[in-house]
């Protein structure tokens, strides 16, 4: 049986070796063809002296071996030793190559250059929001592609990005660092790396190592641009990371009571009803890259996070909305499992869509994800303590607002600690089964290969 399965195994590698796409043959091919060269040059320059000489003596070998075994057994025995050379050399070749790249790791190099080449051709998406949402989010479509643009909030004002964002003078750095993290290869120790945070140490308490990290960058490059594109090639993420804008934008909101409250971290606190939303300055510009990345998307991805605190502060910029609207690629607003308290108490799914699109003028997404089935009891009851409960969906407002609902499980049940979160998997599959039935996808698709061609 394990013999049948390290069979089946080769066989897959030398498929993968053999498949359009991965630019192998091809420079193969061309090696080989200059090997023929090179030696048909040699051959030109010394008057093909060399080369009689060689043919008189493979002519004298081939004579004495027919002479003693037959051709049709002869025969077959050489091409066979030569194919078995050959392949010998080249395993060994891409054996050695493999243990100076991948040390520690099983993977074949085929199946790394495969997996590379496969994310590099992937749907160009954009996916817009902030906070753990977000990054949930990335680390589910990472796996489908590696043209990923993730589009972040930078209206964050507490914690430890809030007091470097006071002290240092830079935008906030936390939603970033949590994109970052998400989108890296060696993701689970990353994310432990950037997560951690001082708990002892004058000025450093209470600071994350990856707020830090990218405050260092941002001294260095001059710019947060700077240090985000600089850790991407450190890090070696999949894809990139852009701030919504470069202005240093604070949030405000108008309560139905008529409270106006500022700053990020202070919206939820009020606990009543948000009617109004905006940012001081208004109308800031957008981070140029943003625009072009989703004029150029293929695929464009609102969610998941916080209403009014990660999601719609990206869209109060003016260009941001605009370009959304006029893209064509297929655009899907992924809906949280529950409600948040402080901003979206007793919220529906069309309550969470007309918050969208009161600030956004109108419609600029063709569809929303929503959770299948509810969570169990127990978590029900202990979100029910906290006055936060299930996003429901009415069917009915939700069509008439022109929707089409997209609902699976997209859930992960955490039962020791009673919360519920997006699965990243399920989200990233679900999103791209979507992807990949919507009509326009595949003429964009066709497009888009006829460009690269």
């Amino acid at each position: 049986m394990v013999n049948n399965r390290n069979g089946r195994k080769k066989v897959n590698h030398l498929y993968k070796w053999l498949s359009p796409g991965i630019f192998v043959k091809r420079w193969l091919l061309t090696s080989i063809i200059g090997i023929i060269f090179t030696v048909l040059g040699i051959a030109i320059w010394t008057k093909l002296t060399p080369i009689y000489r060689f043919l008189d003596f493979i002519i004298a070998i081939l004579n004495k071996i027919t002479n003693n075994i037959p051709s049709y057994i002869s025969g077959p025995i050489v091409i066979i030793l030569g194919l078995f050379l050959l392949y010998w050399g080249q395993t060994r070749t891409l054996g050695s190559i493999t243990e100076v790249l991948k040390p520690n790791n099983e993977e074949e190099l085929i199946d790394v250059l495969w997996n590379y080449r496969r994310l590099n051709r992937g749907t160009k998406v954009v996916a817009i929001g902030g906070g753990t949402g977000l990054s949930t989010l990335l680390r589910g479509i990472k796996d489908y592609s590696a043209n990923i643009t993730a589009i972040v909030t930078v209206a964050d004002d507490g914690g430890s990005s809030g007091r470097i964002r006071r002290e240092m003078g830079m935008l906030p750095p936390g939603d970033i660092r949590n994109c970052i993290a998400s989108l890296a290869d060696e993701e689970k120790l990353l994310t432990e790396l950037f997560q951690y945070r001082f708990t002892s140490g004058e000025g450093l308490n209470g600071h994350s190592f990856g707020n830090l990290f990218l405050t260092a960058l941002n001294d260095i490059t001059g710019s947060l641009e700077g240090a985000i594109a600089a850790s991407a090639k450190v890090l070696a993420i999949r894809g990139k990371v852009l701030p919504a804008t470069l202005s240093d934008v604070s949030l405000w909101a108008r309560f139905a009571d008529g409270t106006i409250v500022e700053g990020e971290s202070n919206i939820p606190e009020v606990g009543g009803k948000i009617v109004e939303l905006g940012c001081k300055p208004p109308n800031p510009p957008a981070t140029p890259a943003v625009i072009k990345a989703i004029q150029q998307a293929e695929y464009i991805i609102l969610g998941p996070g916080s209403l009014y605190t990660s999601i719609i502060p990206n869209l109060l910029i003016p260009d941001i909305r605009e370009a959304i609207a006029k893209s064509s690629a297929p655009k899907i607003y992924v809906c949280n499992i529950m409600t948040q308290k402080g901003e979206t108490d007793g919220y529906t799914v069309s309550d969470h869509i007309r918050a969208i699109d009161q600030v956004c003028g109108g419609k600029i997404f063709d569809a929303v994800l929503v959770q299948g089935r509810s969570p169990s009891d127990d978590i029900l009851r202990k979100y029910a303590a906290k006055n936060c409960h299930p996003v429901y969906l009415d069917r009915e407002e939700v069509i008439k607002q022109d929707r089409r609902i997209v609902q699976a499980n997209i859930m992960s049940q955490n039962t020791e600690n009673s919360y519920v979160r997006h699965d990243s998997q399920l989200l990233g599959k679900v999103l791209f089964r979507w992807y990949s039935n919507t009509p326009k996808s595949k003429l964009l698709r066709l497009i888009s290969d006829i460009r690269q061609q």
